[in-house]
């Protein structure tokens, strides 16, 4: 009797597919850093709260782009820039790196929270980093012409970075970036950052506004005058914010998940509903390992205090923020790589089943 070929049950393609979701998903690096100290446009919008942002120009940036940029603070790029900054920016767009999800950060505005800064004084500047990369930091000022109420072209920075820094340290979840604040500016400026890096074509950008008036504020009480890296790890994996100049940072519109350090992996594939029972001998989808920390953790949010690494990491827990950890990606791919063996291992199981049915 010739043995007709049957489709799949719908659950084996489910279950596969869910391998494929989950492991592609956790391919690409999804966060990376942004401008601290002085603080960044986007970091500082997040920093107020992204659903209800307190400042007027932080309120009409999420009237104009939503809420999504500044969940994505750490995330304003441009993936094959390779150095071509002005040719794929248009003036008008240098804020939101001429990104639409961004649009809100080109606001022509006045009002934007500044930073106080001192003409012609040495200056640490500090670029927050959730994923670290070599490269070079360039920062530009605006000229004194520049109007924040008009939008922001390439002609009203200066044309060379009064600052270029190359694979600068990594300290307490930041780029310290020691310099000295351009001489002889007054009122109301920007500090744009353009973060290039060397071992990709991609690039990161982001707006300071910055006041020698002393009508900004301090943006943090960190090492140097900048805000404290947040969530630093307990041997539990539960994160304690750090408050900053009057700024925390706010958690995800969904809550309750486990940080990316120590993210949880499911025990066992979940069964498929409605696949076949298995014999005795059927194989089970290998479960991922998950990394136990160890050693002890210093004291959690306190600001540029750094714990003890554990023994088990290369980098220690606070040397970068928790959004975007690099860890949680690798967790990711190994539960998509069960889901896909499970998918695998079920479908054979149920051919293998039919043959013997067809074969009696």
């Amino acid at each position: 009797m010739p043995v007709r070929h049957r489709r799949l049950p719908a659950a084996v393609l489910t279950l596969t597919a869910a391998g494929l979701a989950v492991g592609l998903s956790g391919a690409p690096a999804a966060a990376h850093g942004s401008m601290q100290n002085p603080l960044s446009r986007v970091e500082g919008c997040y920093l107020e709260g992204a659903e209800h942002p307190k400042s007027a120009a932080c309120q009409a940036a999420v009237a104009a782009g939503g809420t999504a940029a500044l969940y994505d603070w750490m995330s304003l790029r441009i993936g094959d820039a390779a150095g071509r900054h002005r040719e794929l920016i248009p003036d008008g767009k240098l804020c939101s790196a001429g990104s639409d999800t961004y649009r809100g950060l080109d606001l022509p505005r006045a009002d934007w929270p500044a930073t106080n800064l001192t003409s012609g004084a040495d200056f640490t500047f500090r670029y927050r980093a959730t994923a670290p990369h070599k490269g070079t930091f360039q920062l530009f000022i605006t000229n004194p012409g520049y109007s924040p109420t008009k939008p922001l072209t390439w002609a009203d920075l200066e044309p060379q970075p009064f600052l270029t820094v190359t694979d600068p340290q990594l300290a307490d979840g930041s780029y310290v970036l020691p310099g000295k604040v351009p001489a002889g500016r007054t009122g109301r400026q920007l500090i744009y950052a353009i973060w290039q890096r060397s071992d990709s074509p991609e690039a990161f950008y982001s707006c300071s506004d910055v006041v020698f008036d002393g009508s900004g504020t301090n943006p943090g009480t960190g090492t140097g005058g900048s805000p404290a890296p947040t969530g630093a790890t307990t041997p539990t994996g539960a994160t304690t914010p750090t408050t900053t100049g009057g700024h925390d940072h706010p958690t995800a519109p969904t809550t309750g998940a486990p940080t990316p350090a120590t993210a949880a992996v499911p025990a066992a594939v979940p069964a498929a509903a409605g696949t076949p029972a298995a014999a005795p001998t059927t194989p089970t989808a290998p479960t991922p390992a998950v990394p136990t920390p160890t050693g002890t953790a210093g004291t959690t949010g306190t600001p540029g205090t750094a714990g003890t690494a554990p023994a088990t990491t290369a980098a220690a827990p606070d040397q970068l923020a928790q959004t975007g950890s690099d860890r949680s990606l690798g967790i990711l791919a190994s539960v998509g790589s069960a889901f896909l063996l499970a998918g695998a291992t079920v479908a054979v199981l149920y051919r293998q089943r039919r043959r013997r049915a067809h074969a009696r």
